[in-house]
């Protein structure tokens, strides 16, 4: 199966977008070589603003633009556009709903060899409290595409996860891609699998190993993690009765938390996910993933134990 960037997917939406509406701008904190918004700021110099590691001020001056009537693609690692930017991404884009699309990229582990410090595994905790933020994670390049056009037609500030790693191309290009609706990858009856982001390859390889001792697992892509998918949810749930996230970030806050507060309200059922709960330390990426338990093994594992407690 190809496998495609996600930041080389990102770049290349921004750059063919930029050709298509001239009010996207992008701006960039002196590392557009690794988000890939230098092919965008190649083709549209005049519109491309470079600040330096100046996270803070980038977010300001897009609040700014935003205000001018503007489009801007704002980008830098999600580490420190989650940190180190936070106070405006609160107070200006949040507080006073700008159309500001934030691109926080080398989420998860996927920065690797740089260890905790560079790896994000709380903005999605961060990004879905502020009230009237859009959360995105796309899954594969297609996805990406869509994503970014979306997030551009979208009025509103948008927070964008995007991977570093290569994805494999799992959907097609006639993908019906909308804010807010999660994508049923595959039917199941016994449990439902829901995962966001590049895992999603690992948990239909999990499915394929439940099929394997005869259970059926529904498989989910939430690329929307807010608004949340609230009807796929709980029919999916009411199905199967048996739920499991599955997310590269702390299973406090992301996925498992808005899947969570989501079937509380609408299909308790038994549920449990996978996710950060704790840093990790430098190193080879697939790695990492197969030592902290993203793999489809382990994934397999955390289905069966939770369609256990189905006869409870």
């Amino acid at each position: 199966m190809k496998k495609i960037a996600i930041r080389d997917a990102y770049g290349e939406a921004l750059k063919r977008l930029g050709a298509e509406n001239e009010r996207i701008v992008a701006l960039e904190a002196d590392v557009g070589g690794s988000t890939k918004s230098a092919l965008f700021g190649k083709e549209f110099p005049d519109r491309y603003f470079q600040v330096g590691i100046s996270e803070l001020n980038m977010v300001n001056m897009a609040a700014g633009m935003a205000r001018a009537g503007l489009i801007p693609f704002v980008n830098t690692f999600s580490a420190f556009l989650s940190t180190r930017a936070s106070d405006p991404i609160v107070s200006m884009i949040g507080y006073d709903h700008m159309n500001v699309k934030l691109a926080g990229t080398y989420v998860g582990l996927s920065d690797s060899y740089d260890g905790a410090s560079h790896h994000a595994i709380t903005d999605i905790s961060f990004a879905r409290a502020i009230p009237g933020m859009v959360v995105l994670t796309p899954s594969d390049a297609v996805m990406t595409e869509k994503a970014v056009r979306a997030a551009a037609a979208y009025e509103g500030p948008v927070y964008m996860r995007l991977s570093r790693a290569a994805a494999p191309v799992i959907h097609e290009e006639s993908l019906d891609f909308a804010i807010g609706k999660g994508i049923r990858v595959r039917e199941g009856a016994d449990v439902t699998i829901v995962v966001t982001g590049t895992l999603l390859g690992k948990a239909l390889a999990a499915a394929d190993l439940l099929a394997g001792e005869g259970i059926a697992a529904e498989v989910i892509d939430l690329h929307t993690v807010k608004p949340i998918d609230e009807e796929l949810l709980a029919a999916s749930a009411k199905k199967t009765g048996a739920v499991v996230t599955f997310e590269e970030h702390s299973i406090c806050g992301g996925l498992y938390g808005a899947v969570s507060e989501a079937l509380a309200r609408l299909c308790p059922v038994p549920a449990d996910g996978i996710g950060a709960v704790g840093y990790a330390e430098s190193g080879d990426y697939e790695d990492l993933l197969a030592k902290y338990g993203y793999t489809p093994e382990a994934l397999a594992a955390k289905a069966k134990a939770v369609i256990a407690r189905k006869a409870q």
